[in-house]
């Protein structure tokens, strides 16, 4: 298995007016539509955070999603990071 084909873990920090607006299921949708697995959670200061595991390529792609303006509510900004992948994830969740 390459570098490219080993899974990861994308973590993004969506600000905008995104929650109480339908986005965390919208990002769920959109994530089991790429076959990842991982959550979408609200934060106390607004924010949602959304972290995703699988092939690159497909974690890529929920991120290029999040930030495509097709989302409900309101995107500011998508802040992400990319690690390992470490599995214990379940199909995905709105936390």
């Amino acid at each position: 298995m390459n570098e490219q084909e080993s899974p990861v873990r994308l973590a993004a920090w969506v600000h905008g007016q995104v929650q109480g607006v339908g986005f965390r299921w919208w990002t769920r949708s959109r994530a089991l539509e790429l076959g990842l697995t991982g959550f979408a959670r609200n934060l106390p200061d607004g924010r949602v955070e959304v972290v995703a595991e699988g092939s690159r390529d497909n974690c890529a792609q929920l991120l290029d999603v999040l930030r495509s303006g097709t989302s409900p509510g309101r995107v500011d900004q998508v802040v992400e990071r990319w690690t390992a992948a470490k599995g214990g994830l379940n199909g995905f969740a709105e936390r």
